[in-house]
């Protein structure tokens, strides 16, 4: 982990905040399904589904986790003190919102309802570009080298 020196207020200015973002897209999503209900006809749904959000609330904890053992506030609207490296986020920078990406198609496919699927890629492209991309931007302003170090050893999602 690296440690900023810098004690400014800057924080790095997403759209919006992620877990708004993903509710806003399950009521849309549920919305649209009590409008216009589609089939779904995938067999075993719930395990699928299940599975899907045990993996992404694992990630997601393990995420917060480790921001929590940092010091470092986990809400995008307060400045980051720590670039955190090790653990989970050795394996992906972004295991909080890709466990929330699992949560939230896992809850679509349990619920067996097609428009929260539908919507998952207007909401990735949302996260991407208007979360993940400011937050990046961000991080490297404030921690230079060591970022872009980061940056070229782990893979963003995957």
């Amino acid at each position: 982990m690296e440690m900023a020196g810098q004690t400014d207020t800057e924080t790095a200015g997403v759209i919006a905040r992620p877990p708004l973002l993903f509710l806003a897209a399950f009521l849309i999503g549920f919305v649209l399904d009590r409008l216009l209900r589609l089939p779904f006809p995938v067999l075993g749904a719930w395990i699928i589904g299940g599975s899907l959000i045990l993996i992404g609330f694992a990630l997601f904890a393990a995420g917060i986790r480790n921001f929590m053992r940092a010091e470092t506030p986990v809400p995008t609207n307060e400045p980051t003190r720590v670039l955190v490296t090790t653990g989970i986020h050795g394996w992906t920078r972004n295991p909080i919102y890709l466990g929330m990406f699992l949560i939230y198609v896992g809850i679509g496919v349990a619920a067996q309802n097609i428009w929260i699927l539908v919507l998952t890629l207007p909401l990735a492209i949302l996260i991407r570009y208007g979360v993940v991309a400011r937050e990046e931007a961000y991080l490297e302003r404030r921690f230079g080298d060591a970022y872009r170090d980061y940056r070229q050893t782990v893979r963003r999602w995957l």
